[in-house]
């Protein structure tokens, strides 16, 4: 029986194949239209070898290929638990299962349960299956999974525990604690998720409101790019270099460099960053329009002025202000390394600050929520 089985593998194998790679294509992209953000989908068709083991330990139990189910397996790794469900319910609502060979091992509710699984869907592939009719009558599994049930599921496969018998009691009530520290986990990250998506969805209401009680980190920088006075300042520098703001430039780790910029110069909420902006709004556009043109090296490349380039131009202003921040400190904020040295950075700005914008009475003081400033380790952009 088993010989006829494995010749029937071989002869199949090239559908088996083409299935995994259309089968994993679709289930991206049902997920990608639902607008999930998961880790990761891979397929795989089971080799030759572990077939033979598996009609070799369970004898009698496959009479046909067809009853082996996991032939074809998609694998699909969320970042979240609360994901394994959302993708569950696509495939229901997309599929046709076999329910008899599906199970959603989540669903394990003993107290004292072994292991730490997600679930396991076996699909029914039918003519109207959309981008796999050309295999109907075929079957493929899916492996649905957050992260961490991943990671249990490989070290356990490693282990060679695939059952609480194979486990020897010494070590199993370190299994336990494991399993139930992973579900925590799990729950935990979900957690900082709804945390993180509630503070995004709060932000512009809270920025409009309460400018003053709102942090300055990465997601209000984003969100404060594209308002004024961020927004018209940029462009007032854009204009006065004649070149285009560039709305749509594309670099995700810009928001937290400008972030951690301005807490270095003392800035730290909304409200006081919109009352610096304002408060110096003619000195930062002096300085751009000076600092600019003098490296053009630096910033020439991208075609304009980068969002964000009056709140970097304002840190420099409060730099060259303030002798006890260290200017290479500020060069490595703006991650300019490799383009010119943090010497030839800090003298263009230095040379444009003394040239046309000294300090005024009633500019030179500190931001009002500024924490005390660093000691410097370096010389400061003034030369005193």
């Amino acid at each position: 029986m088993s010989e006829g089985l494995l010749a029937a593998y071989e002869a199949q194998l090239p559908a088996f194949e083409g299935l995994r790679e259309a089968a994993v294509a679709h289930t991206a992209r049902l997920i990608a239209e639902a607008g999930l953000n998961l880790h990761h989908v891979t397929g795989r068709v089971k080799k030759r070898l572990s077939l033979e083991d598996k009609l070799r330990r369970k004898p009698g139990r496959y009479p046909t290929l067809g009853d082996v189910t996991d032939l074809v397996a998609v694998r699909v790794i969320t970042y979240f638990e609360s994901d394994v469900g959302l993708v569950s319910r696509l495939l229901e609502e997309h599929h046709t299962l076999d329910w008899d060979n599906s199970i959603d091992k989540s669903k394990m509710h003993d107290p004292d349960r072994f292991g730490y699984m997600g679930v396991h869907y076996v699909v029914q592939v039918t003519p109207e299956t959309p981008d796999l009719g050309a295999y109907a009558g075929l079957k493929f599994e899916v492996q649905i999974r957050s992260i961490l049930q991943h990671a249990w599921a490989e070290i356990e496969h490693d282990l060679g525990y695939k059952n609480r018998e194979a486990i020897p009691r010494e070590v199993q009530r370190r299994f336990y604690r494991l399993a139930g520290l992973l579900e925590m986990a799990d729950e935990e990250f979900m957690a900082l998720h709804r945390l993180s998506r509630d503070y995004a969805a709060t932000l512009p209401q809270r920025v409009r409101e309460a400018p003053d009680s709102v942090f300055i980190d990465a997601a209000s920088m984003t969100h404060l790019l594209a308002l004024p006075p961020v927004r018209d300042l940029d462009a007032e520098v854009a204009r006065e270099l004649n070149v285009p703001l560039l709305t749509g430039w594309n670099d995700p780790e810009r928001p937290q460099r400008l972030a951690k910029l301005l807490h270095y110069v003392g800035v730290h909420s909304v409200g006081a960053l919109h009352k610096e902006l304002r408060r110096h709004q003619r000195e930062v556009v002096c300085l751009a329009s000076l600092v600019m043109p003098a490296l053009q090296v630096a910033w020439t490349p991208a075609g304009g002025a980068r969002p964000g380039t009056s709140v970097v131009h304002y840190a420099l202003l409060r730099a060259c202000m303030n002798p006890a921040l260290n200017p290479h400190e500020i060069v490595a904020l703006l991650d300019l390394s490799g383009v010119l040295s943090s010497e030839q950075l800090v003298q263009a700005v230095q040379d444009a600050y003394t040239q046309t914008c000294p300090p005024q009475a009633g500019v030179s003081g500190p931001p009002e929520d500024e924490a005390r400033a660093p000691a410097a380790s370096g010389p400061d952009l003034t030369g005193d």
